[in-house]
């Protein structure tokens, strides 16, 4: 009896903590959406209201119509559909290549990758710009896509979660004559769904919120990006809090959305990874 007493109080007060964490996280980001749809009159209003008494669109309006705000979300939903295929493409056939291939160098060649994740990404802002500038990719969806498809991080996880996938699967389809391409699309991919799903969540929030890259490539205003926009909404229109919030509510509810749906195959790759290292 006491053990079940002790099991159940320790229930009660782990669910209690959990709700009150959620609380305290979710509550900037009612707060956020709430005050986009507020009057400023009611915005400033003290006490403060959660929830708003006369529901507004003008903030939205104003975002679209005064600060011409729909063509960074043009932008970002360009980059964030077309960079996550691509760097699940390129990450995910590296991972494979070093974790089914033996060739010469191939240890050595993956720590040095590894290595990389030791730098700072601030290191290497004037090398990269320096690269793209000469190849003329300034102010293109190219330069903002490109330097970001690849990552060390991204193919070691790749790796380890090919690394669990049997040879004699990869064996019997040799000996059956598919080619390696045929053996990366029919089996490799279709085992690797969770993670798949996984990687494309970690890429498309990357790439949606990316910042501080498309801030130096994208010189002309007509390809800024979201996170760009918002920066500048916030010191131009410093005062209108309302416009400023529906940017940022703009900017954080795809992320929210996508993660709600595809939550399950996330805590289900993040596991199967973790459990091959």
């Amino acid at each position: 009896m006491r053990k079940k007493k002790v099991s159940i109080t320790q229930q009660i007060l782990v669910h209690s903590f959990l709700i009150l964490a959620s609380i305290v996280t979710a509550t900037p980001f009612f707060w956020m959406i709430s005050t986009s749809f507020k009057t400023p009159q009611e915005i400033y209003t003290i006490p403060p209201k959660f929830i708003p008494s006369e529901i507004t669109l003008k903030n939205y309006i104003d975002l679209f119509k005064g600060v011409n705000f729909g063509r960074p979300l043009l932008n970002t939903i360009i980059i964030a559909l077309v960079a996550p295929p691509l760097s699940i493409l390129l990450n995910s056939m590296a991972g494979y290549a070093f974790s089914k291939f033996r060739f010469k160098g191939r240890e050595v060649l993956f720590l040095l990758i590894l290595a990389t994740m030791m730098i700072p990404g601030q290191m290497t802002l004037i090398p990269t710009y320096l690269i793209v500038r000469f190849l003329n990719m300034l102010n293109t969806y190219r330069g903002i896509i490109i330097p970001g498809l690849v990552g060390a991080g991204s193919i070691f996880f790749w790796r380890q979660f090919i690394n669990g996938i049997p040879n004699e699967l990869i064996e019997s389809a040799k000996i059956d004559g598919a080619s390696e391409i045929h053996i990366y699309f029919k089996i490799i991919l279709p085992l690797s769904t969770p993670f798949l799903v996984t990687s494309f969540v970690f890429a498309f929030i990357g790439a949606w919120n990316s910042f501080l890259w498309p801030l130096i490539v994208a010189t002309d205003e007509r390809m800024y990006t979201l996170p760009v926009a918002v920066s500048i909404i916030s010191g131009q229109y410093g005062e209108n809090i309302g416009t400023i919030l529906a940017g940022s509510t703009i900017v954080v509810l795809p992320i929210l959305v996508i993660f709600l749906i595809a939550q399950k195959y996330v805590i289900k790759g993040i596991a199967m990874t973790g459990l091959k290292f």
